[in-house]
């Protein structure tokens, strides 16, 4: 599990500042999926995590029935007022591991930036039996990595992360590898899948400096920072930015795995 296990719930305290601020997916991405599995009105899907519904839209075009689990209230209402025009959507809200699934009976799962909030174990073994044969079960992943392009910021980036929030300093200093996808794509052996394959996709977004620091109020482990001290960190991200021009570029590294119930 990641270091910022238990903060699931922090999600939920910024919804709309998530649902503004946290990024869609390329629509490569949802081409790699629907050439890998068909969907239609014969057929059920669940997405695990839907947050704000940043990768609802695409699956829910295809006319499947979508049940979306979200462990957060404000979630849950956002994305039933969000996608209310579609009668083959429906929200769930209760955590995964404690919703019981009919087995043997989902075309699709999948889980975007979520699944990671899940215990290996119990997270592939529950998509598993879930699945009719033939099933697939998708997960993918925003990576960002700021200021790739201007080692200065970064750097004094990184020294305020020093400063303020050590922990999370040694944390931004990579960048997501198809590696790492790869070994990632793995797992899903691990627990019965077959016909395993990952892809890696990338983009750049473009943020003014009060934008960032807004982006970053949507992460866990930075909502969770003591009031007082997360309103100087911010204060000083944004001024630092604001020195070098404003603007700051955040290259996204998406990571999507596939694999399939035989």
């Amino acid at each position: 599990m990641p270091e910022t296990e238990g903060l699931e719930w922090t999600f939920d305290t910024v919804a709309s500042a998530y649902e503004k601020f946290r990024p869609s997916y390329p629509d490569e991405l949802y081409e790699m999926i629907l050439n890998y599995t068909t969907l239609d009105e014969a057929c059920y899907a669940v997405e695990v995590g839907i947050g704000s519904g940043q990768a609802t839209l695409p699956i829910l075009k295809t006319g499947c029935n979508l049940a979306a689990v979200e462990c957060g209230k404000e979630f849950s209402e956002l994305c039933e007022r969000k996608f209310k025009e579609y009668p083959n959507f429906s929200v769930l809200t209760n955590k995964f591991e404690d919703i019981p699934f009919e087995k043997n009976k989902y075309d699709l799962v999948y889980s975007a930036t979520a699944f990671h909030w899940i215990a290996e174990s119990i997270g592939y073994e529950k998509v598993f039996s879930m699945l009719k044969s033939g099933g697939v079960f998708a997960r993918f992943a925003n990576h960002p990595y700021p200021a790739k392009d201007n080692l200065p910021l970064f750097e004094e980036i990184q020294s305020i992360y020093g400063e303020h929030y050590p922990n999370k300093r040694q944390k931004s200093l990579t960048e997501y590898t198809d590696e790492r996808a790869a070994q990632t794509a793995k797992i899903a052996g691990k627990y019965g899948f077959a016909d395993i394959k990952h892809a890696l996709f990338h983009r750049t977004r473009i943020f003014f400096a009060n934008e960032y620091c807004a982006l970053l109020g949507t992460y866990s482990d930075h909502i969770v920072i003591e009031e007082t001290i997360r309103k100087i960190f911010f204060s000083k991200i944004e001024d630092a930015i604001n020195n070098y021009g404003g603007k700051i570029t955040v290259y996204d590294t998406i990571d999507l795995q596939l694999a399939r119930k035989p």
